[in-house]
């Protein structure tokens, strides 16, 4: 869920939704029992130049950008199907609680947050329902494709053994990417097309099109208007094919037209690093007491009480960890509220800013997180590397993340090529 309210961002927010006085409704794409209005194309349209210029992104031209989002359109629309027909859904106390931690993120209060909407024109009731729409498609993704990613125990052995331990030199890549997609089982001639359009593609990049204004213009790649910029990525969350390509290449080359069971790539390095020694990390052994909101408990009246019991401990000088037994609503109760040694990445982001403000014996603040009400006490801080564990279990999730990219384009691939999908762009 963290992934998903990071990439919900304000730059999303900034675009003016406004309908487009005068102009007749029609359809320009069906998408099994769904359609796609010319008014909703446009206002997509709209927004992603916007966008673009906020990039200072060439725009690419707009009948080739129309025909980019389109596909975006239909991709979503054949997922959000998908999930009402699987019973997924987002009430309005969970999607309010995602939009308080959007404006939480962006350093606002929700009042503040929704005069910034108002103010640049994004009506308030849009915004919530593109919320609750990426919210839905992030737990479909998770549960049609991320949950079923497995990662053996060999493989990890293997990962680590490349890496050596993890503590080696690890190379990351600052790329963008153009993408042809194919169809499954696509006929000879489509491949041809498809490889064509990708040749030409590389060769606008080349001759010093701005790569951004190609991928607009070229791929079908959910990122293409951003324009295909796929920002910094360790190689353990590249696919092989692109690895391969990058080691043999400088900032600001292009790659040839490479060729996946997806279809065909194009991508460009614009940086890379290298970490020279294995990492040490700043661990923290915090403990904590959770109180839950419910319909019983407000969220003022666990506030307060937490209030009262940092009190008690500031002030007061009584053990936060008896404390923690008698009130904390978690498993951790049981061990005085302790969640050992914790290591940066390992709890949700409001947790982890207010435990890094306090300094060895510090009490906090009451902190809210999408699990409740904390009260925080650090017991003690240190440097040091990852143990064994703790680098098998990183080993596995950049398995597991590495994989699930991979196998989310495949699923919509395959989801998009079992649709039933009309497009009427041209019927003008």
């Amino acid at each position: 869920m963290r992934c998903l309210l990071a990439a919900i961002t304000l730059a999303l927010a900034c675009g003016a939704h406004a309908q487009r006085a005068g102009t007749v409704d029609r359809i320009v794409a069906v998408v099994n029992r769904d359609v796609v209005t010319a008014s909703e194309l446009a206002e997509r349209v709209d927004e992603a130049q916007r966008q673009l210029r906020r990039q200072n992104t060439p725009l690419p031209d707009r009948a080739l950008l129309e025909r980019r989002v389109l596909e975006r359109l239909v991709l979503d629309k054949a997922q959000m199907q998908l999930a009402r027909e699987s019973g997924i859904r987002v009430d309005d106390v969970q999607l309010d609680r995602a939009i308080e931690r959007i404006a939480e993120g962006n350093k606002m209060t929700l009042a503040a947050f929704r005069a910034v909407l108002q103010k640049d024109g994004v009506p308030y009731d849009r915004f919530r329902e593109d919320v609750r729409a990426q919210i839905v498609i992030t737990r479909l993704r998770e549960r049609e494709v991320d949950d079923r990613i497995e990662v053996s125990e060999s493989e990890i052995d293997l990962y680590l053994e490349e890496n050596k331990g993890g503590g080696a030199a690890r190379n990351e890549y600052n790329l963008a990417h153009v993408l042809i997609r194919l169809p499954e089982q696509a006929s000879p001639e489509r491949i041809e097309s498809a490889r064509a359009r990708a040749e030409k593609a590389r060769a606008e990049a080349l001759a010093g099109v701005d790569f951004a204004r190609v991928a607009a213009a070229h791929s079908d790649a959910p990122d293409a208007i951003q324009g295909g910029v796929l920002g910094w990525r360790p190689e353990d969350r590249l696919p092989e094919l692109f690895v391969s390509a990058l080691r043999g290449m400088r900032p600001g080359d292009v790659s040839e037209v490479l060729r996946s069971p997806g279809g065909f790539h194009l991508i460009k390095l614009i940086e890379r690093r290298g970490a020279e020694s294995g990492p040490v990390v700043t661990q923290t052994r915090v403990r904590h007491i959770l109180l839950r909101t419910n319909e019983v408990v407000s969220e003022a009246e666990a506030r307060r009480r937490l209030l009262d019991l940092r009190q008690r401990v500031v002030v007061g000088g009584v053990d936060f960890a008896e404390l923690a037994r008698l009130h904390s609503q978690d498993g951790s109760a049981a061990r005085g509220g302790e969640l050992g040694w914790v290591l940066p990445g390992d709890t949700v982001p409001e947790f982890e800013r207010a435990m890094n403000e306090l300094k060895p014996g510090d009490t906090s603040e009451p902190v809210k997180t999408p699990f409740g009400w904390h009260l925080l006490q650090v017991m003690e801080r240190r440097q040091g590397g990852l143990t064994l564990e703790r680098r098998r279990l990183q080993a596995r999730q950049a398995l597991r993340e590495r994989r699930a990219d991979e196998a989310y384009e495949e699923w919509l691939r395959q989801l998009r090529d079992r649709s039933y999908v009309e497009i009427r762009l041209d019927d003008r």
